[in-house]
């Protein structure tokens, strides 16, 4: 059976991205690499371990009850909450006693086949910087604070782990058949705004771009606004995202094995054929195959979402 990473490219080597493949262009700078890997991790000041601990005391104040039992979980057994941003060389010697993982550097959002390497050999890379008190609430490229609080503490779950790693390597596939949009698509609604149900009628959040900020925690799990839908890989891989505001829908699996073997065992060739380069459904989308947890009145959405004043309701 063809899989999600049934592919005969050498995972121990960066992989070439084809000319004819459609990806964001980024500048790569002068001081990194091929690999886009940072020499050293900086040397945050105090400013920056007390911008960190602020919004590590901010987020945990409404994590409880609404975040996947097994993030909360990660963030005990890493002790993120030691003071300050954390050492990656520590970090990643307590994630590779766990689950084979580390954490590694970057300046900053880096090239999809990069990124794809770095997963498919178990290292995530992290932004190697942190907001400032101006860009408290929101920053748009993700910093070691999402990467790192929002990302690396569901690492030490073994099941999402291999995920991961997976994932990394399905990224060889999407680039052949010129598909990475609709595989960032999968990316956006599982491993950044997912949704667990631990038990029935329990909804909780697993995905870092949720986990990360204190308004999406509460508004993706008790909102009237949202739709939540159960994952459907080959719906999602069809739905368009949100970028710079909450969703006007989220997935929800019903566990970390059932995330699995949804894209893992899914015969993704036979699914890359039949993609048009375009999504197919719009972020609001409910359609006929969905088995809905929750049909919002996406009120958020239709008042004009962040940028109205809107309350995410």
């Amino acid at each position: 059976m063809a899989t999600l990473a049934k592919t005969e490219q050498d995972f121990s080597r960066l992989p070439d991205l084809p000319d004819d493949v459609f990806t964001a262009p980024l500048k790569k700078p002068d001081h990194v690499g091929e690999d886009w890997l940072e020499p050293k991790q900086t040397e945050y000041d105090s400013e920056d371990d007390a911008i960190w601990n602020d919004l590590f005391a901010r987020q945990m104040q409404v994590l409880p009850g609404r975040a996947a039992t097994a993030f909360m979980e990660g963030t005990e057994k890493l002790d993120l909450g030691r003071g300050g941003v954390p050492e990656f060389g520590k970090l990643s010697e307590e994630l590779d006693k766990l689950t084979g993982w580390s954490v590694v550097p970057v300046p900053m959002l880096i090239p999809d086949h990069v990124f794809f390497w770095h997963l498919a050999n178990r290292r995530f890379p992290a932004g190697n910087f942190i907001r400032t008190r101006e860009t408290f609430d929101y920053i748009q490229e993700p910093d070691v604070f999402h990467d790192v609080f929002g990302h690396v503490p569901m690492l030490t779950d073994p099941v999402y782990a291999d995920y991961m790693q997976e994932y990394g390597r399905a990224g060889w596939k999407a680039m052949r058949y010129n598909r990475l949009k609709a595989l960032g698509s999968l990316y956006w609604y599982t491993v950044e705004f997912g949704l667990l149900e631990e038990t029935p009628g329990d909804i909780r959040a697993y995905g870092a771009g949720i986990l990360s900020g204190p308004t999406e925690v509460v508004y993706s799990v008790e909102a009237e606004s949202p739709n939540r839908i159960m994952l459907n890989v080959d719906r999602v891989m069809r739905t368009d995202y949100v970028i710079s505001d909450l969703q006007p829908t989220y997935f929800v699996i019903s566990s970390f094995e059932d995330l699995y073997r949804q894209t893992v065992e899914r015969d993704f060739d036979k699914l890359y054929r039949s993609l048009g380069p375009g999504f197919t459904y719009a972020n609001t989308a409910v359609i006929d195959v969905d088995y809905v947890v929750n049909r919002g009145t996406l009120e958020y959405t239709l008042r004009g979402g962040r940028g109205s004043g809107a309350k995410p309701v």
